[in-house]
């Protein structure tokens, strides 16, 4: 698998600037009015593809301008 770019919990908070555990509960699903980070579980260690956290990012992006706008 040519280009699978992925990142452990530690590197996602660092790239996010947010703590690991907060980081760990985005991939959870456990952060009110965002969508669960996309992440690969494989026993206790989770991981996130670089792709997919730039997409989740975007996305997240988009939804929150939609609200700023909705709000006015």
């Amino acid at each position: 698998m040519a280009g699978l770019d992925l990142l452990t919990m530690k590197q996602v908070a660092e790239l996010l600037h947010v703590s690991k555990a907060h980081a760990c509960n985005l991939a959870g699903g456990r952060v009110r009015g965002c969508d669960p980070l996309p992440s690969v579980h494989m026993g206790r260690r989770v991981l996130v593809r670089r792709e997919s956290l730039i997409r989740w990012i975007e996305a997240t992006e988009r939804s929150t301008v939609g609200q700023a706008t909705e709000r006015k």
